[in-house]
């Protein structure tokens, strides 16, 4: 009886063991299932498979741990600062440059010490919890005061101008590249300094040719009479453009407006009534409507003669590049905004024949003009005024740093509907009393 029951014991444990097999047997097959076919043979056992795998997964791990280094150098010498901090805020990385323009020179990797202890930069602090709890990228410029210990210090520092750039990473942590624009600020200031008196300097003299050539054109007659009359409007274009970079200059040097609550149709319309002259002669309507819940008239807060200036350079370019016969649309609402309050925004919509798309990156720049052949062509309608024949190229510069002093944003864009230009403007809203 003993024996049987050994023999039943042993069968019973043989079975078992033959069923482990079976099912350890499977789990490698299953695992081999999902190993590339060129890194083993299917007619080796199951085991010598396995050992090819794990070869294959060794040399696997050494080459991307190679690569890994490799990165890790390149970021460290990178000619652009970064940082990464994880979910807590406790930084995890400083490239070499980054710890160049940030200042930080008391660092250890691994330690306990938050961002804002090893950096004091509030900007930086806020653009990295503002891209954690978003999980969007975002850039911000700002100037950055490097740390002090002493008043001496203090003094010998200057700031710097930095812009960082972020992005959310895996479990809460975030990434930021950080680039120093205190060189192009510096390079961009002088240039403007150096044209803001060569403009100075030509404003008189461009004056009394002006004068010369108007009283010219009333003195003489026959084919010298032509000369001059195309003459003139070639020295009105070189006066304007004189004037206006002068405006700009003052613009960006004068730190205060005279801000007041603005009725804005009052306001636009009185633009329209200036350029109405201009508008008559291609037969170019006018319309203002204003839209969304809020019922009274609406008012921005601003400085009127400023605000005054900036629709009248978009109201004058868009009658100049309408087709004879079109309506330039005037759109106007109060949005609210998380972080900056009630809003209004304005859209100056027109039915040209638009921006073309490579230069609306550039169209609020100094001096820029696109290509001539694509977008706003006037050789596609003789009636449409040829952007390389009037203006100064510093419209929408002036435009753009008026907003930007109000505090507001300004946006180029093509309308899907009429094809024209579309100008959005927001400005902070206003109570009228």
């Amino acid at each position: 009886m003993e024996a049987v029951a050994f023999l039943v014991g042993l069968a019973v444990g043989a079975g078992a063991i033959a069923w482990q097999a079976r099912r350890q047997r499977h789990y490698w097959q299953r695992l081999l299932s999902q190993v590339p076919a060129e890194v083993t043979q299917k007619d080796l056992s199951v085991q010598s498979q396995m050992r090819q795998a794990l070869t294959h997964l060794s040399h696997c791990k050494a080459e991307a741990e190679a690569q890994l280094v490799m990165y890790e150098q390149v970021l460290e010498l990178a000619p652009i600062g970064y940082v990464q901090v994880d979910a807590e805020n406790h930084p995890l990385i400083f490239n070499q440059e980054a710890r160049s323009l940030l200042k930080v020179s008391d660092w250890n990797p691994g330690g306990d010490r938050l961002f804002l202890e090893v950096v004091r930069s509030y900007e930086l602090d806020l653009l990295i919890q503002q891209t954690r709890y978003q999980q969007q990228s975002y850039h911000r410029e700002w100037q950055f005061f490097p740390h002090a210990t002493d008043a001496d210090e203090i003094i010998s520092q200057n700031p710097q101008t930095l812009k960082a750039y972020s992005l959310p990473l895996p479990d809460g942590d975030v990434g930021v590249f950080v680039e120093n624009r205190q060189v192009l600020l510096e390079l961009t200031q002088s240039r403007d300094r150096w044209m803001s008196d060569l403009a100075h300097e030509l404003r008189t003299p461009l004056t009394s040719i002006q004068l010369v050539v108007e009283t010219l054109v009333e003195r003489l007659d026959g084919p010298m009479r032509g000369w001059v009359e195309r003459l003139l409007p070639e020295t009105q274009r070189l006066v304007s453009l004189v004037q206006d970079w002068l405006e700009l200059s003052h613009i960006e040097r004068q730190g205060t407006l005279t801000t007041e609550a603005i009725h804005l149709q009052d306001l636009i319309e009185s633009v329209w009534q200036t350029l109405d002259p201009l508008a008559h002669q291609k037969s170019v309507c006018f319309s203002y409507r204003q839209s969304g819940e809020f019922a009274q008239p609406l008012a921005v807060e601003g400085d009127n003669s400023r605000l005054y200036r900036v629709f009248l350079n978009l109201l004058d370019n868009a009658i100049r590049y309408s087709p004879p016969g079109g309506t330039i649309q005037v759109q106007a609402q109060r949005i609210s905004r998380s972080q900056q309050g009630d809003r209004v925004q304005i859209q100056v919509i027109d039915e040209g024949s638009g921006f073309a798309v490579a230069d609306l990156p550039h169209v609020f720049e100094r001096l820029y003009r696109g290509d001539p052949g694509r977008g706003r062509n006037p050789e596609a309608d003789p009636n449409v005024t040829s952007p390389t024949s009037t203006g100064s190229g510093l419209g929408l510069a002036i435009v753009k740093q008026i907003i930007l002093a109000h505090n507001g944003t300004i946006h180029a864009d093509n309308h899907p509907k009429t094809g024209g230009a579309c100008l959005t403007l927001e400005l902070p809203a206003a109570t009228l009393s």
